[in-house]
């Protein structure tokens, strides 16, 4: 997602956004949701709306995936072992990424399960009719709350960077996380609304199943999205262009560095960067030196980006090419 300071995350902009900003988000968004489910089951128990079902099970989907973040992030926070000498920072990766199955699989698949089997067997909404509408608005609103904290908070990090940017390129996985789901929960609602609405208007229940159906496109989508980028962290992404080249001008700083042969750069976490470099040094030197400089260099890293927590320099000899 520069370089940071105790207790702040950087990200794609080289600025800082809090630890607490993030689990603040998802915290809001998780009691936006579990009371906005229990509303949702409600409205379908009197009416039978397969759009309020569906939307309940998102709701449950989506309350599921903010307790996963949650987890995920806590369990990050061990130190490291001897069976696990890096730490357990890809852990919020891995939760991440069970976020992306649980939103295709829960919530995705089972609107459009319901969609088919609504728009099967069409019927109108013929009782407490206005129970959907109300619930769904009162849900539109509690969600653009939620999703206005996430951009609060995602935009103290972001930067000058555009949004589908940010989602790309965040290290962070939380905050694209609840974004999209905020995102994906409003327009899901708006949807069901739809669809509620042109039943009610209609008293055809097909419109109740499209709305349904948009729904679970729209689930799957976002699903699909976020697995495909959390995928790119768990298998291990570089630090940014600003954060090499910062970490390469610090490297070089010193007359007893005169060069970085080549460098390799991966996040362990959100917070966590190892840096590994083949650096040139003075043939003159003698091996304390040699040690002296590599320490120096090490010093001046972690200075330039703190969240280069395992550095390895290899001394070696400039080469001249050809």
């Amino acid at each position: 997602m520069g370089c940071c300071r105790v207790g702040r995350r950087p990200d794609v902009s080289g600025e800082y956004v809090s630890v607490e900003g993030s689990t603040k988000a998802v915290v809001t968004a998780l009691g936006a949701n579990l009371g906005i489910a229990v509303t949702k089951f409600v409205a379908f128990a009197l009416t039978g709306s397969s759009s309020m079902l569906a939307e309940s099970i998102h709701s449950v989907a989506d309350s599921s995936n903010q307790a996963l973040l949650l987890i995920g992030g806590k369990r990050a926070r061990r130190g490291a072992t001897e069976e696990h000498p890096f730490g357990y920072g890809r852990e919020r990766y891995i939760y991440a990424f069970i976020v992306a199955i649980v939103l295709f699989s829960l919530g995705g698949l089972f609107a459009l399960y319901e969609a088919w089997h609504k728009i099967s067997d069409p019927h109108g909404i013929t009782e407490w009719q206005w129970v959907p509408i109300v619930v769904l608005l009162t849900a539109i609103v509690l969600e653009s709350m939620a999703l206005r904290t996430a951009v609060i908070e995602s935009n103290r990090s972001r930067g000058k960077a555009g949004w589908v940017q940010f989602v790309r390129r965040s290290k962070s996985p939380e905050l694209p996380v609840i974004l999209l789901e905020d995102a994906g929960a409003l327009a899901g609602l708006v949807f069901a609304l739809a669809g509620v609405g042109l039943t009610l208007v209609t008293g055809n229940g097909v419109w109740d199943g499209i709305g349904t159906a948009a729904i679970g496109v729209l689930l799957t989508a976002i699903a699909i999205v976020l697995a495909t980028e959390v995928k790119s962290l768990l298998i291990g992404e570089s630090a940014t262009a600003e954060q090499v080249r910062l970490i390469r001008d610090a490297i070089v700083q010193s007359r007893d560095v005169p060069a970085v042969i080549h460098m390799r750069t991966m996040h362990l976490g959100p917070e966590e960067l190892l840096v590994a470099a083949k650096v040139a040094v003075d043939l003159q030197d003698d091996a304390r030196e040699v040690a002296e400089a590599i320490n120096g260099a090490e010093a001046r890293i972690r200075q330039a980006v703190p969240i280069a927590r395992l550095i390895y320099l290899e001394p070696d000899v400039l080469r001249a090419k050809g």
